[in-house]
């Protein structure tokens, strides 16, 4: 079975609600999540509620941390959503669903390591073969940022051309296929080095190649940065990785951005163009 890996959601429920439908109109039955699933946008405890309901395990992004801890090293508008979102979390009348959301964060991990077979991503069953790259499936990791820094590092799509040796030492740490989000820009590196946005690839499908490691960017569901203001998202399957893109509410999602006084308007304004 397919499945569909959602990231940087950054509290767009508009956006989450219209990926969520996707991927259950395809018949897709597990979601995972590479974290950031609040941030800059005005629904956190909706987007968090769901994303504890509908996925099987979220990872930590920068923007979770920064709710969580400290907003270290933020600008002064992320800095300023993230109090807000904690602020939200404190509000919350009901006591249980306040502490369960505060365990959802402080429980969200930093590195999954599962293993892609035939039948997609699965976890690894300690009674059967490590996966190796070579009929027993494929070494996933996932990851928020990079392997090398986990949940701050940006890898950039003009990387292949511009940083060869970080990107070197960031394929030292992959054995089969990584997972990532954080730049919200979709597409696949590989150890060439090289980078593929969907749109170069027919019908926005990757198809793995035996002894090639590959790096995947999923995009963002809530806040794409690749100018195209559709979430993102990617279904992978034991053989190819497959990008999707769907259209949401971007106005619902801009307004209640500009009636919040501690989120500025770009944050919203900023969704229409997808930068």
């Amino acid at each position: 079975m397919p499945t569909a890996v959602i990231s940087d959601i950054h509290a767009n429920a508009s956006a989450l609600r219209a990926v969520l439908a996707d991927i259950e109109a395809r018949g897709i039955s597990r979601i995972v999540c590479l974290g950031d699933t609040v941030g800059y946008g005005p629904d956190p405890l909706e987007c968090v509620d769901l994303v504890m309901e509908k996925c099987a395990w979220s990872l930590m992004g920068n923007h979770d941390y920064g709710v969580l801890y400290e907003p270290t090293n933020f600008n002064p508008s992320a800095e300023s959503a993230a109090f807000w979102t904690r602020d939200q979390f404190d509000q919350e009348p009901d006591a249980q669903k306040r502490a369960r959301r505060y365990d959802f964060l402080n429980r969200l991990r930093v590195r999954v390591v599962e293993r892609l077979g035939e039948n997609g991503l699965e976890p690894i069953d300690p009674a059967s073969p490590a996966p190796d790259n070579n009929g027993h499936g494929l070494h996933l990791l996932a990851v928020h940022g990079s392997p090398r820094r986990p949940i701050n590092e940006y890898i950039f799509p003009d990387d292949p051309v511009n940083a060869q040796d970080k990107l070197e030492s960031i394929f030292d740490r992959v054995k089969g296929v990584c997972i990532v989000g954080h730049t919200h820009m979709p597409g696949v590196f590989t150890d060439e080095p090289d980078f593929y946005p969907p749109q170069e690839l027919t019908e926005g499908k990757f198809t793995f190649q035996k002894g090639e490691k590959v790096i995947i960017n999923v995009g963002s569901v809530g806040q794409p940065r690749d100018m195209d203001p559709r979430a993102s998202y990617a279904v992978l399957n034991g053989t190819h990785v497959q990008f999707v893109r769907v259209p949401y509410n971007v106005a619902e999602t801009a307004n209640k951005i500009k009636a919040i006084p501690q989120l500025i308007d770009h944050l919203g304004e900023r969704l229409y163009d997808g930068r």
